[in-house]
Formats: C-alpha cells, sequence, structure tokens
C-alpha cells in the first residue's frame, strides 16, 4: 500500500459508511478481517460480521460528516488520522470526535485488520 491507495480507501470507507450498503462495506474488508471499533474490546471477526456491525446503531447518513488521511504508510501497515462530526438537522455540532485508525491491508488492497482510537472533543 501506498499513501494514495490508502486514501482512495479511507474515502471508500466512508462513502460505505453513508451508504450503508452491506456490500460496500463488506468490500473494504478481507473475509478474514480483525475489526476493533475500541482498541480494549475483543475484535470482531469476518467480513460479514463487521457490515452486521456498523448496522447496530446506524447514523443518518445526512447527519454527519467525515474525513480522514493517512499520516503514516508502512509497507502493509497503514495509520489515519481524521474528525467524525455528528449535526443536528439545523447543522449545529452536536458532537465531535478526533479519530485515529490503524490498519494492515492485505495485498488485494482489502482492510485485514483495523483498530480505531477516538476522542470526543470537549464542547462549549
Amino acid at each position: 500500500m501506498d499513501r494514495d491507495s490508502v486514501a482512495r480507501w479511507l474515502v471508500e470507507y466512508v462513502d460505505a459508511w453513508r451508504s450503508y450498503d452491506r456490500a460496500r462495506i463488506g468490500d473494504l474488508f478481507t473475509e478474514d478481517v480483525s475489526y476493533r471499533f475500541y482498541p480494549h474490546e475483543d475484535a470482531i471477526r469476518g467480513r460479514e460480521a463487521v457490515a452486521e456491525s456498523w448496522f447496530r446503531e446506524p447514523d443518518d447518513p445526512e447527519g454527519f460528516t467525515a474525513s480522514y488521511r493517512p499520516v503514516a504508510v508502512d509497507g502493509e501497515v497503514a495509520v489515519a488520522v481524521g474528525e467524525s462530526v455528528y449535526t443536528d438537522p439545523d447543522g449545529s455540532v452536536r458532537e465531535a470526535y478526533d479519530n485515529c485508525f490503524v490498519m494492515r491491508f492485505a495485498e488485494n488492497g482489502r482492510c485485514a485488520e483495523f483498530t480505531e482510537f477516538y476522542v470526543k472533543r470537549p464542547t462549549g
């Protein structure tokens, strides 16, 4: 993987999240992916389980913006940072998060390991 490939994958990640299309979500990951929403929890294993997990608490596709960029790429391992911002219907920010993703990719460009770290920004 190179920086441009990871950047494209991150755009596809946001697009799949916004679409809530199981096939698009699954296409991001290897069949045996290990996915952690929280680094301290056990990983979700398998493409279908990851796709299903995105539906537990679905976000309104019009109620958030998200952008991420790679900051380090070393062979199959990449680290990305960015933000996820959730808004109310009037456009005001409800909550915002700073994110860091640690990922390992397979040769086919699909993500084989994904761990998310995030911090909620203070309000006020």
